[in-house]
C-alpha cells in the first residue's frame, strides 16, 4: 500500500523516469501487460506535473536486437518484443512525453538482457549531468524493469519515489508485482501515489 505523503512538493532537481511505456506491453502487443492501458492517464498526470514544474523527464525503451537473448527463440522467457525499429517497440500513442525527452534504450546487446536503466546505458551520466537529486519511477513493468531500474537508483545513492498508481506488472506468478513493491521498499524506496502530490 502507498505510503501517504501529504503535501509532497516536486522540487528543482527531481526527475521524473517513465520506463518501457512500449505498444508491445499493451493490450494487442507481442507481450502484454495487464492493466497497462489504465495507468496511461495516471502517467501522463505525473508528466504534467513535471512539465509545469519545468522539470526532467527521461524515458526508457527495450530496444532489442532480432535474434536477442531473452528471446524464447533463443532459450530465453519472453517471446520476441520490442525489436528496435519495429512499432511493438515505440512508445504508446497515448503517452505525452515532452518534446525532446531523452530516451534511454536499453537490451540492445544482442547476448545480453538489460532490466534496469542504468543496464549498458548512459542514465547515470545523464542524471549526474542534470544535477538530478531524486528520481520518481512509473512504467512497465513493476516485476521487471521497473524494480531492478529503482535497486539501481538507489544504489547509485538517489532517493527513489515509486508511483504505484502509475506501475503495472507482468505477474507471471500471481504475487510478483507485490513482491516486486516489497522489495523496493524494503531497499529504501518511497512509495506514493497522485494523492500524496500538491498539484
Amino acid at each position: 500500500m502507498p505510503i501517504p505523503l501529504p503535501q509532497l512538493e516536486f522540487v528543482p532537481h527531481d526527475a521524473l523516469l517513465v520506463v518501457d511505456m512500449q505498444n508491445d506491453f499493451f493490450e494487442d502487443g507481442a507481450l502484454p501487460v495487464k492493466g497497462a492501458r489504465a495507468i496511461v492517464p495516471k502517467v501522463n498526470r505525473y508528466l504534467s506535473f513535471f512539465a509545469q514544474a519545468q522539470l526532467q523527464v527521461f524515458a526508457t525503451r527495450c530496444w532489442h536486437p532480432p535474434g536477442h537473448c531473452s528471446f524464447v527463440e533463443q532459450g530465453g522467457a519472453w517471446p520476441a518484443h520490442c525489436v528496435a525499429g519495429t512499432p511493438g517497440a515505440a512508445f504508446y500513442p497515448d503517452l505525452k512525453l515532452p518534446l525532446g525527452c531523452p530516451v534511454i534504450s536499453k537490451g540492445h546487446l544482442v547476448d545480453r538482457d538489460a532490466y534496469s536503466a542504468f543496464q549498458g546505458t548512459d542514465l547515470d551520466c545523464q542524471l549526474r549531468e542534470r544535477h538530478v537529486a531524486r528520481v520518481f519511477v512509473a512504467g512497465l513493468a513493476t516485476d521487471y524493469c521497473v524494480k531492478h531500474t529503482v535497486l539501481d537508483v538507489l544504489r547509485h545513492g538517489l532517493p527513489a519515489f515509486v508511483l504505484v498508481d502509475a506501475i503495472a506488472a507482468v505477474n507471471l506468478a500471481a504475487e510478483d508485482g507485490k513482491h516486486a513493491i516489497d522489495a523496493m521498499r524494503q531497499a529504501g524506496a518511497v512509495l506514493i501515489n497522485i494523492e500524496s502530490v500538491a498539484a
